[in-house]
């Protein structure tokens, strides 16, 4: 178990932490220009052309978890389904594969609740380690706007303030720099309109137009684009069609941090681990067994009313935080475990339909 950091202790690190975080080796560089807009690339690899256009030529490559400076962003009117693009030095990159980020940083918390506390990252990413003796060891990087539940400070292997994080998946403890989160304050889950009626409030979701309606009574009161399952019924990795199915559901369990993937510790960029999923509400069909389908914030597309997910909704983080306080049942901090991190019990009708 890390030492725990001594009022004096942690004052001292406070105190010489936040002038050195340009030169952290835990984010990625920053250069003169990192106060303006940026962007991650959130895949393997995207192209850069030299028009606002995938008919035009591609004039270089750039590579997952680049950070590109934003001149402009052009709505060339294509592709019809995502028309947007940003200009960045040389060309042009389509927005679907790129994650608006920014530099935010924060004093460490002391002490953190005994209970845990959730945090989202606010930093383009920063990389998780974790303590195995005396050593530390790369694990995840964690990505921007991602949300984690933060058990501990301890002090880092570069001598500052570090927050310990539980991983709910795998039951494992691993650390990021402090500064690089923060931390939600419970009436960031305080539950919207708590006062309409539970069967008051439904949700629909219709596949053909990607998008999805909150409604109170018949009054929608919030509307979106998605990004629901991808249009094919082979199963997937887990054995589950890729395609969201249409039926009636409920709500069924509601999870502010989720680690969804493979479940394995690993420190590849490229392996399918996705820790910290945001705002996850999962949802189970009334003629199905439970098969994991979700709302849930996301962070590696910016491709909304297109299909692109495993079969869940993908939603913008913000949103799909707003959804999470709004359906039923009530999620409000001081009721969420923090070892399961969840919310058990039916809730919320939704219709999906095709």
């Amino acid at each position: 178990m890390p030492a725990k950091l001594t009022r004096r202790d942690f004052l001292k690190l406070t105190g010489a932490s936040l002038g050195g975080l340009a030169l952290s080796p835990y984010l990625p560089p920053v250069d003169e220009f990192a106060d303006g807009r940026l962007v991650r690339v959130a895949t393997t690899q995207v192209s850069i052309y030299s028009k606002p256009t995938d008919e035009s030529s591609i004039i270089g490559q750039v590579y997952r978890d680049q950070l590109l400076n934003v001149y402009d962003e052009v709505n060339s009117g294509t592709p019809g389904y995502n028309p947007v693009w940003y200009r960045v030095w040389g060309g042009y990159v389509h927005r679907a594969r790129m994650q608006k980020v920014q530099y935010i940083f924060h004093e460490p918390a002391q002490p953190v609740r005994e209970t845990g506390q959730f945090a989202e990252v606010t930093v383009p990413y920063t990389q998780a380690l974790r303590k195995i003796g005396a050593k530390w060891i790369p694990l995840y990087r964690l990505y921007y706007t991602t949300v984690h539940w933060v058990v501990g400070l301890d002090e880092g292997p570069d001598g500052q303030p570090w927050y310990r994080l539980l991983d709910e998946l795998l039951e494992v403890n691993y650390h990021v720099p402090a500064q690089h989160l923060r931390l939600i304050p419970d009436a960031e889950l305080a539950p919207i309109s708590p006062e309409v009626p539970f069967e008051k409030k439904r949700i629909a979701v219709n596949l053909a137009t990607q998008t999805l309606t909150c409604f109170e009574a018949d009054q929608p009161v919030f509307t979106t684009l998605i990004s629901s399952g991808r249009l094919n019924s082979n199963p997937g990795p887990n054995g589950i069609p890729t395609r969201t199915p249409a039926g009636t559901a409920r709500v069924f369990v509601k999870m502010p941090s989720k680690h969804m993937g493979n479940g394995s510790l690993a420190a590849d960029i490229e392996a399918y681990e996705l820790p910290g999923v945001a705002w996850t509400t999962f949802f189970k069909f009334d003629d199905l067994p439970f098969q994991g389908h979700a709302f849930h914030g996301t962070y590696w597309h910016d491709n909304f009313g297109v299909p692109m997910s495993s079969g869940c909704i993908n939603m913008r983080t913000e949103e799909a935080k707003w959804l999470f306080r709004w359906c039923m049942p009530a999620a409000p901090a001081q009721e969420i475990h923090p070892l399961t991190l969840d919310k058990k019990g039916y809730g919320t009708p939704v219709l999906v339909t095709q």
